[in-house]
């Protein structure tokens, strides 16, 4: 069984005793389960699409095959637990969980990020609109934005993703109504933290600002983003309304590695639930991205593994069942 593969090929030792620091080990109450087997179990709950906690819980009872490459042996945890867990850990913890599959793939030399794009996508709430139609009615975090059609009640992911193995390297999650351009330091910020060393910056025309350009060449990389129809600068990179590029022709290559990030967003929407959103608020929204984008980092990491490299962005071989 592929997903099987996938499980067995998670190296979360290092997390360990961070996660074991979460829990009380002398005194009254019962037992916790491991909490290495909890991540296991809700990365397979978006490698399965699994709709809910409570269908993720139901599935481990029945099916003892799957139950077991989570690390369950005997009892398994009801869908409540999950939630606890999720409290529990927090936005910190399951970003450390990200960094560390980031940080295996990188020693293996998959995704340098010479070359990264950065992008944003919208997320839809778990909510309704409150009445001052700012607002969600159920998630007071939520905020309304515009989106590709029109606007939309949500949050948006702000990622930076290698252009050549279209993987996430860095990611926020913000209200839908906050500029794309505010996070482009603080996601350049977290890559030299990581030990990147990019040295290009790709972006569409959303992010055309001086601001952003110095922002870039801040950290010694070099900006690739067009500029606006407007602008007189000769020879300037350009996006028409027919949505050719026009520029020079060494820019126009490098500018269409860009669509790398569509394509990561477009498989975490439809293989790995990024677009099914079923909590609410701004710490939950980020860790639901987080899962997302740490169940592809677990997917190429096996396939790296294997000696599979073509198979890293095959997100559906390793998810048959």
């Amino acid at each position: 069984m592929s997903i099987r593969l996938v499980l067995g090929s998670l190296n979360l030792g290092s997390v360990r005793g961070f996660l074991m620091s979460l829990y009380h080990r002398e005194g009254r109450g019962r037992k916790p389960y491991p909490a290495v087997c909890m991540l296991k179990a809700q990365l397979l709950k978006y490698l399965w699409r699994v709709p809910s906690d409570r269908r993720l819980a139901l599935l481990l009872k029945r099916n003892r095959r799957i139950a077991k490459a989570c690390g369950f042996r005997h009892e398994t945890p009801s869908h409540g637990l999950f939630t606890q867990f999720r409290h529990r850990l927090g936005k910190d913890g399951y970003e450390k969980m990200f960094s560390l599959l980031l940080t295996q793939l990188l020693k293996n030399g998959t995704g340098k990020g010479e070359v990264v794009a950065v992008d944003s996508t919208a997320v839809k709430a778990y909510s309704q609109r409150s009445l001052d139609n700012k607002t969600g009615k159920s998630d007071r975090e939520a905020r309304v934005g515009r989106a590709r059609r029109g606007f939309i009640l949500g949050y948006k992911v702000h990622t930076v993703c290698c252009a050549s193995s279209e993987l996430p390297l860095a990611f926020m999650v913000e209200p839908c109504n906050r500029n794309d351009k505010l996070f482009i330091q603080p996601l350049l910020e977290k890559l030299k933290g990581l030990g990147i060393c990019f040295k290009t910056v790709l972006a569409d025309a959303q992010y055309d600002s001086t601001k952003v350009r110095n922002a870039v060449r801040k950290y010694g990389a070099e900006p690739v983003i067009p500029y606006r129809k407007s602008s007189r600068i000769k020879n300037a990179l350009k996006v028409g309304k027919d949505f050719v590029v026009r520029g020079v022709k060494q820019l126009v290559r490098l500018f269409r590695k860009r669509v790398s990030v569509e394509r990561l967003f477009s498989r975490a929407k439809e293989w790995l639930l990024l677009n099914h959103l079923r909590v609410r608020g701004l710490e939950q929204a980020f860790i639901h991205a987080c899962l997302s984008f740490s169940a592809m980092l677990a997917v190429a990491l096996t396939a790296v593994r294997q000696h599979k490299p073509s198979l890293m962005r095959s997100i559906k071989h390793y998810t048959t069942q």
